[in-house]
């Protein structure tokens, strides 16, 4: 069998590109070790990474993938795909062996949204279906599927690709003329081509324990607030964070709540993280209110350890081979920047396929994606190892994550307004000013809050330093109106990016735009 395109792993990135390339009238096979529905984590999406998915739908004709999108299309479109509402990022400080206390200051806490209501709000995909979903799109399209696969060897060079292994107890044997890998760290190619693994400079050696549980009670319930937030806590990427690492809790519609953490490798060592469920009761047992969170779940699968969380290969293109963002690097669930990566990733794969495929140039572009691939990679772990080393100074945790919010939503915008070139890519890796910025940040182990707000000030549209919301940061269209002139924006084009975006329903069901000022509030979610 002889295809254009063989991509190894039939995740949501594998199915995804294979539909693209479909799409551009290329031959694609898409093999798979395992057999859909099965288990994956890397559950939470974000304004930009559905922004970047919402792109590829449009562009590449891809009219059900559209509507996974937003919470609002996809309970219309796809109901009997499971998914978790996901307004924004919910923050909760802690001290090991102490109850949370939220503080009337809210120094202990930080809620970024990310949507103003539930209908145009991210979501977290539900991987075993989601994933199912994706594949069996692909194999729609025209993707030739096969399941079950054991690869055992690999052989490529420019034009020719072989891959062979077993299915099914049989010979199994695919050729092509490119193959990417979407089978994620230490994947398939890594391990049969051997290839090197390289470090992330100033990003702590990181392990993590996990797997899904019903009978997770909301947060809500035990950090009680006098006032109304911007959104509730529960329907969001919840991290409960402490010294030494964090703990995730992403809920679904289903019953279904994943839940693990990630932590340095000091901490998985002394609560044994290879002991499963006994590590994480110890974990717990430090951890009062989080303890009480899950007082009565119960896991739905056994604790998943992975001993070495972090991964950044030392190639990620080569003679007849590429490898995904996701299989090229991974660094932390801890801002959900996977989906975001592997995205950008796919978008700049399917623009070397549809213009440079057949030319001497396709070799440049994926040179050039490998380039921005690891500078982005390497971005998104300073940033994460800088936040691993503030987990014990929650203020001083917030304000750095606020950076980061600021710089995507910054990023997300000017998308929108078709000015991609504004943000220098994934955290403002290629800006010659904003990049520094960030860099320093990062680096400066002695900045104050003070100095951060300060400092993301020209890239800030989402009056992220408004100290006056202590830490509850909402969705208001006046911070939009009032910045416009950061991204070269007029009235008008502001205006407009609202209405396209949804970001405001009218009585009659379309959409409309409030004014800076009048409409603000309502359009804020309060």
């Amino acid at each position: 069998m002889t295809f254009d395109i063989a991509i190894v792993g039939s995740g949501f990135a594998g199915s995804l590109l294979a539909m693209i390339a479909r799409r551009l009238g290329r031959s694609v096979v898409l093999i798979e070790k395992d057999q859909h529905p099965r288990f994956a984590i890397g559950e939470s999406s974000t304004p930009l990474a559905n922004l970047l998915l919402e792109e590829l739908a449009a562009r590449y004709d891809l009219p059900r993938i559209a509507p996974l999108t937003k919470w609002g299309t996809w309970q219309r479109e796809h109901p009997e795909l499971p998914c978790g509402l996901k307004r924004g990022f919910s923050f909760f400080g802690h001290h090991l062996g102490e109850r949370f206390t939220a503080h009337a200051d809210r120094r202990n806490q930080l809620l970024v949204a990310a949507s103003p209501r539930d209908e145009i709000a991210d979501t977290h995909w539900f991987r075993e279906k989601f994933d199912e979903f994706l594949a069996q799109e692909a194999q729609r399209l025209g993707a030739e599927y096969f399941d079950q696969v054991s690869l055992e060897r690999v052989s490529a060079s420019d034009g020719n690709v072989q891959l062979e292994g077993t299915r099914r107890g049989g010979p199994f044997r695919v050729c092509a003329r490119w193959l990417f890998d979407s089978t994620g760290p230490r994947g398939f190619l890594h391990r049969a081509l051997r290839l090197p693994e390289a470090r992330f400079e100033g990003l702590p050696e990181t392990e993590a324990l996990f797997t899904h549980f019903t009978g997770v009670q909301r947060m809500s319930e035990f950090a009680s607030a006098q006032e109304q937030p911007p959104f509730p806590p529960d329907d969001a990427a919840l991290h409960h964070v402490f010294d030494g690492g964090w703990i995730w809790v992403l809920r679904f519609d289903n019953g279904v709540t994943s839940a693990g953490v990630a932590a340095t490798r000091q901490l998985a060592r002394e609560l044994r993280f290879e002991e499963g469920a006994h590590a994480w009761e110890r974990l717990l047992a430090r951890l009062p209110t989080v303890r009480a969170q899950f007082a009565h779940a119960q896991p739905v699968r056994p604790f998943v350890h992975t001993p070495r969380l972090a991964f950044r290969s030392s190639a990620a293109t080569g003679s007849g081979w590429t490898l995904l963002p996701s299989a090229a690097g991974f660094v932390d669930p801890l801002l959900s920047t996977g989906f975001a990566l592997t995205l950008l990733g796919i978008t700049r794969l399917a623009d070397a396929l549809e213009q440079d495929w057949n030319t001497p140039r396709v070799n440049q572009r994926l040179a050039q994606y490998e380039r921005d691939t690891f500078a982005e990679l390497d971005a998104a772990a300073r940033l994460v190892g800088t936040l691993y080393r503030r987990m014990h100074d929650f203020p001083k945790f917030a304000a750095l994550s606020v950076a980061y919010f600021a710089a995507v939503s910054f990023a997300e915008t000017a998308r929108r307004l078709e000015r991609p070139e504004l943000a220098g890519g994934f955290l403002f890796h290629s800006h010659p000013d904003f990049e520094q910025t960030m860099r320093s940040l990062c680096t400066r182990e002695d900045v104050s809050s003070d100095e951060i707000l300060r400092d993301i000030e020209p890239f800030n549209i989402a009056g992220l330093a408004d100290e006056s919301r202590r830490n509850w940061h909402p969705v208001n269209a006046s911070d939009l109106f009032a910045t416009a002139h950061k991204l070269g924006a007029s009235r008008d084009e502001i205006e407009q990016l609202l209405i396209r975006s949804g970001f405001a329903p009218s009585a009659a069901g379309a959409t409309e735009v409030c004014s800076p000022s009048a409409g603000a509030e309502r359009l804020s979610g309060r």
